[in-house]
């Protein structure tokens, strides 16, 4: 009689949860960079962030921050302390270097690449937040709750948010920005919608 092994744990250990949170978090602050050279936004509480340090000129990673504080009482009840500490420091780092890289780094790109290569990094970029059992906070703690528990595509949750978004910016931006934007969250929320799976990655530790 053949004996069948049982699969191996998916949790990761303490040196792969921080390469892939610090790629991750390098990742989408990459990503932002696309969305300020070409005066785009996106979605989700990045987006929010985003139009609110476009006219006040405040740092985009300290308006980030901020405004993801409430969405931690959530994750700590409902996610646990250790998805909750990996996330506020992946909130921390991203911002932290999203902030600094225009010191170093000057983009000169059209608006539809922007958003193409917006979608795919800042794609990339959360996917592997999510599987080492973190993430960007706001939205994306609500999205990987109810896709843990309700069986909802996180990357579904995500786009209804920001479609949400884009709808208040048309009275906002001229409406190729809005598109172009909407094109790099569409990007982004596709990868997250296919290569999340609630059989593979949960978000609770």
């Amino acid at each position: 009689m053949q004996i069948l092994e049982s699969p191996p744990p998916d949790r990761h250990t303490l040196w792969e949860d921080v390469h892939g949170i610090l790629i991750g978090t390098l990742l989408v602050a990459l990503s932002i960079q696309f969305l300020r050279a070409t005066g785009l936004f996106t979605g989700q509480i990045a987006g929010l962030a985003l139009l609110l340090s476009y006219p006040t000129g405040w740092p985009f990673g300290l308006v980030f921050f901020v405004i993801n504080l409430p969405f931690y009482v959530l994750a700590i009840r409902q996610l646990g302390w250790r998805f909750t500490i990996k996330s506020f420091v992946s909130v921390l780092m991203m911002s932290t270097m999203a902030d600094a890289m225009p010191a170093v780094l000057t983009i000169s790109l059209p608006p539809w690449l922007a958003a193409i290569l917006f979608g795919v990094l800042a794609g990339l970029g959360l996917l592997s937040l999510f599987r080492h059992g973190a993430t960007l906070g706001g939205v994306g703690i609500v999205a990987l709750w109810l896709q843990d528990t309700r069986g909802i595509k996180a990357g579904n949750i995500q786009l209804g948010f920001d479609l949400c978004v884009f709808v208040v910016a048309l009275f906002l931006f001229p409406w190729q920005t809005v598109c172009w934007s909407l094109l790099g969250a569409v990007i982004l929320n596709a990868i997250i919608t296919i290569n999340h799976r609630r059989d593979r990655y949960i978000a609770r530790s």
